[in-house]
């Protein structure tokens, strides 16, 4: 794995595979002001991609200073990375990672990451009600299904874990340490329309269903969300550069008067940025621009299917639920989409711990352009394999042919410890970063933008608000430990 992250990491690639969620694309996707020739007067922030980092690091940076001239470069259209073409899931599963965090960090800084996660969902969805974007913002509850008994006991435990920890408040129905437990098969298969074993034909071992957790999250369109956000932000002065992408990053040989650093950005077109800040965050890019960051933060392909259930389905339209699909080596996370025809389409993306070494393939490549064909066969299947046809409602092979709606992938960025990177980059005065979500950026991308806002306006780390994670920030203590071995969420449990 340490081979991967030390592949040069390169630009984005200029044609993706097409997003089923740009369908109908945004009228910023292509937007491109100022003109390319006058981007060489001063501002005081760009901000290098057009994701919910940058958009939401913008919606803060307008916030505190209206009349901030900033500017945002994007590489190809708008969101057109990973908040583009995600899964839609505003899913914590906080309990996943929280004992790992205790035993790494201590209870207090696993509760404060844990109760981030719940603050960002419920946020995300509160800005979406605030600006009236229509973005299919949906608080609902999730369930893991689980499918191997280890995990299924090794969660257990971690439940219990989070809930001794937190408040009693936190424990109260809908909020953050509130989770309710199944483990007998007629009532998950009553409550949840699951199969009671894996029968997706490309998973030779046996997965007998073992349990459901059942709590808090979302679902949303977040592409309609992100470039919602981005259209009040234009409104409010943020210029557009999409179809730019950054090809350099260098600390600038002229400076004006009382403004502090100054970064020059380097375009396609070889324009000269005249910068006072940076804020760096497009996933898995990073190490791109920042070499220093090589190994720190290392690409990662996903791949995502949108598809349509039979026509004698037994599923209510929509599901009330989201789901994720949990087996010992990894995971599957899926959404119901309600369509206005009053059918839906399920949006199920994974099939990573269902590959040779860990997925070590999909590791330190930035192209989306292009599909793993063993995941493409795995996750077609993947439906049927979890719901069986009496649920997913096939009648004949027509139907099977036509199953799978469309079919994309994206890039993530991964880090060696599974936690981003939030802050000034060390040694670099001026240059701020927001990245390394590992897959979590719904979870995690807002609220770590509202906490770099606060940082920039203190121009330090000391301005990190006391709800933020110490170990979110990026050190060079922490870039020095980065010995990279895969997503830490896709390790077996022990």
């Amino acid at each position: 794995m340490e081979e991967r992250a030390s592949i040069p990491v390169g630009p984005p690639v200029t044609k993706p595979l097409p997003s089923y969620w740009h369908s109908p694309k945004s009228p910023l996707a292509n937007v491109i002001e100022p003109e390319t020739d006058k981007l060489t007067d001063p501002y005081d922030f760009a901000i290098i991609g057009s994701g919910i980092s940058g958009t939401m690091i913008a919606h803060y940076l307008l916030k505190s200073r209206p009349n901030a001239r900033i500017v945002m470069l994007e590489a190809r259209e708008i969101c057109s990375g990973a908040t583009g073409r995600n899964g839609g899931h505003t899913k914590a599963a906080s309990y996943r990672s929280y004992m790992q965090h205790v035993q790494e960090l201590g209870k207090e800084e696993a509760l404060k990451i844990a109760r981030l996660e719940y603050a960002n969902i419920t946020e995300t969805h509160s800005i979406a009600h605030e600006l009236g974007i229509d973005c299919e913002s949906k608080l609902c509850d999730t369930v893991d299904v689980i499918y191997d008994q280890a995990t299924f006991a090794l969660g257990k435990s971690a439940i219990q874990a989070l809930r001794a920890d937190a408040s009693e408040e936190e424990k109260d129905e809908g909020k953050m340490a509130c989770y309710q437990v199944y483990e007998k098969e007629e009532d998950i298969e009553q409550n949840f329309s699951v199969a009671s074993n894996n029968i997706n034909p490309e998973v030779k071992e046996k997965e007998d269903l073992a349990g459901v957790f059942r709590y808090s999250a979302g679902r949303i369109h977040a592409y309609r969300f992100a470039t919602g956000v981005l259209k009040e932000c234009v409104k409010n002065g943020l210029q557009l550069c999409t179809n730019t992408p950054v090809h350099d990053i260098r600390a600038s040989t002229r400076s004006i008067d009382n403004t502090g650093p100054m970064w020059d950005v380097f375009t396609q077109y070889t324009t000269l940025s005249q910068l006072v800040t940076l804020c760096l965050h497009p996933m898995g890019i990073p190490p791109y621009l920042l070499k220093d960051l090589q190994g720190a933060i290392v690409p990662l392909r996903g791949q995502i299917t949108a598809q349509r259930p039979g026509k004698a389905t037994n599923f209510t339209t929509p599901l009330p639920t989201t789901y994720s699909f949990i087996y010992r080596n990894g995971y599957e996370y899926m959404i119901p989409r309600p369509l206005s025809d009053g059918v839906q389409h399920i949006i199920i993306g994974g099939g990573l711990g269902r590959l040779p070494q860990a997925g070590a393939s999909e590791y330190g490549t930035v192209d989306d352009s292009t599909l793993n064909r063993q995941v493409s066969a795995y996750l077609r299947e993947s439906l049927m394999g979890y719901f069986d046809n009496e649920n997913w409602g096939e009648k004949d092979e027509e139907e099977a042919s036509g199953r799978v709606v469309q079919e994309w992938s994206g890039i993530m960025g991964a880090t060696a410890d599974g936690r981003p990177f939030v802050g000034a980059v060390p040694d670099k005065k001026g240059l701020w970063i927001s990245a390394g979500f590992n897959g979590h950026g719904m979870v995690l991308c807002l609220k770590s933008a509202e906490a770099l806002v606060k940082m920039i306006e203190r121009d330090s780390i000391l301005g990190k608000p006391d709800w933020f994670p110490e170990s979110f920030l990026i050190t060079e203590e922490r870039l020095k430990e980065c010995k990279f071995r895969g997503r830490t969420d896709m390790q077996v449990p022990t």
